[in-house]
């Protein structure tokens, strides 16, 4: 007996949907909700970026269930497959993403999906604990050599050498950045590695005679704080 291929397509349509478990669909949305509230618990505790988005933490529980939801379709059957790949080609995302680690968290939330949506429960678990593990020992991990910019105005050019004196001597590097030069006062970016995080540093800088006002913030080469 010979099969065209439209008998073809909707024999597997027939046999997929009949053999299609309601306690795997209903498994593997549970685990993708409980997976993407531990994925969201490891964003909102790793976060060191500018501004937190409470949206974005949540949205990666949505994304996690939907896309297991897109692989149990696409695996249930062929023709469904076709159709939702189809339908996704044509999405466009615009939103920006602001910080290289939501990059990360959005692939993250995808592959876990994919995985749960495949059925292969152990693989989401067993990988989401290893890079969760991962996420807080490195995303947290602060060390003494933090960079930080220093911006300072200053009357005259001895004045600009008083202060370079105290950065050689209370640093442990540094580095001219610019110089900006008015008739009045010069402004001056250094980049420095403090030998200790105090406050004391920048306070001392400011106390000196001819200096109008100097800012310190810390800088990780991505953004400013």
């Amino acid at each position: 007996m010979t099969y065209t291929f439209n008998d073809i397509l909707k024999l597997s349509f027939l046999e997929k949907i009949t053999t299609f478990s309601v306690l795997d669909m209903v498994l593997a949305l549970g685990m993708a909700f409980v997976l993407g509230l531990f994925i969201y618990f490891i964003y909102k505790k790793s976060f060191n970026g500018v501004m937190y988005s409470a949206n974005f933490g949540l949205s990666l529980i949505a994304i996690c269930m939907i896309t297991s939801v897109v692989i149990l379709t696409i695996s249930s059957n062929v023709i469904l497959s076709l159709g939702m790949v189809g339908a996704l080609s044509i999405v466009r995302f615009r939103t920006a993403i602001k910080e290289p680690m939501d990059i990360a968290f959005l692939f993250w939330t995808i592959a876990v999906g994919i995985v749960l949506g495949a059925g292969l429960i152990p693989l989401a678990v067993f990988s989401s604990l290893v890079i969760g593990l991962v996420l807080m020992l490195f995303a947290n991990h602060k060390t003494s050599d933090t960079p930080f910019i220093l911006v300072v105005n200053c009357d005259d050019d001895q004045t600009e050498q008083e202060i370079q004196q105290y950065i050689e001597e209370n640093t442990k590097s540094y580095a001219l950045k610019s110089k900006s030069l008015t008739k009045d006062h010069a402004e001056i970016t250094f980049e420095v590695r403090l030998k200790e995080i105090s406050s004391q540093f920048v306070n001392h800088i400011a106390d000196m005679p001819g200096v109008k006002n100097a800012v310190l913030v810390s800088y990780n080469g991505e953004y400013m704080s």
